[in-house]
């Protein structure tokens, strides 16, 4: 028979992120009433916890008693209002008991090959419907199967790591500027001119294409600035970015469509 009631207060702070097709004053005076929002948890604090001896009978209600936390109810309704939630704000929910978020069964990625020194690196990567990054894979020549195998496993360690929440920076920060045999020149990759080891490299491509670390690259993007690019239709652009892997974009989707507005085909039939 439970004796004590523990009742604990928190303060959540979040926000949520609503998409207009329009700016103007109507469509702000709805928005506070919009259930479509996409929520993001930004921080939680412990402010206050009580405890209550059971045994009055004022107190015989609380036998059915049940500790309700205020920021996960308010999270919870929120969300169950929203149509549809940002897989990062998902996951990040869903770490918060450990879980781990699968890649989807069909995803994007691509495929980096390079040389550094005499031998051969391939870069495989996986993305989330959103396009962030959720594992990677490394293939090496020239390299012992002990080597092969031991490479393999790390990538499947730093990918479960990644589905587990652990972010991409973490991994950058603790691999970027090791030094090991291969090192020396990279050919292949346009950005990445010398690596002082194979972990050096793929962190170094990583952080480019996913968290756009142009400090870390050794040219400079040949992207076009985007004060000079011509508005794309938003609908448009949510599309390719769809379809399209983040990484092997590096994120400049602008820069990367094709303008056909003056390409004309003919789809009459011949008969």
């Amino acid at each position: 028979m439970k004796k004590f009631i523990v009742e604990t207060y928190y303060t959540c702070t979040f926000k949520t992120v609503h998409k207009l097709d329009d700016l103007n004053d109507q469509e702000l005076s709805k928005i506070d009433s919009r259930s479509d929002g996409d929520v993001q948890v930004i921080d939680v604090k412990l402010n206050n916890r009580k405890t209550k001896k059971i045994g009055d009978k004022k107190d015989s209600k609380d036998k059915n008693f049940k500790i309700n936390n205020p920021i996960t109810n308010n999270l919870s309704n929120k969300m169950s209002e929203s149509k549809q939630i940002k897989t990062e704000n998902l996951a990040g929910l869903k770490n918060k008991n450990n879980l781990r978020f699968r890649m989807p069964d069909r995803r994007k990625g691509y495929i980096q090959k390079a040389q550094i020194g005499d031998h051969k690196v391939y870069l495989h990567t996986g993305e989330y419907d959103d396009g962030k990054i959720g594992e990677i894979f490394i293939d090496t020549n020239k390299e012992g199967e002990l080597v092969k195998a031991m490479m393999n496993n790390f990538a499947i360690a730093i990918s479960l790591g990644l589905q587990y929440g652990v972010p991409l920076e973490e991994y950058v920060d603790a691999f970027i500027d090791t030094k090991f045999e291969p090192s020396g020149n990279v050919v292949g990759n346009d950005r990445i001119l010398s690596a002082s080891s194979i972990l050096d490299y793929v962190f170094r491509e990583l952080a480019i294409s996913y968290l756009g670390k142009e400090e870390l690259a050794h040219t400079p993007s040949i992207a076009r600035s985007k004060n000079n690019i011509e508005s794309t239709d938003d609908k448009f652009l949510k599309i390719v970015k769809n379809i399209t892997s983040k990484g092997f974009v590096r994120s400049n989707y602008e820069e990367k469509l094709v303008d056909l507005t003056d390409v004309r085909i003919n789809l009459k039939s011949k008969n």
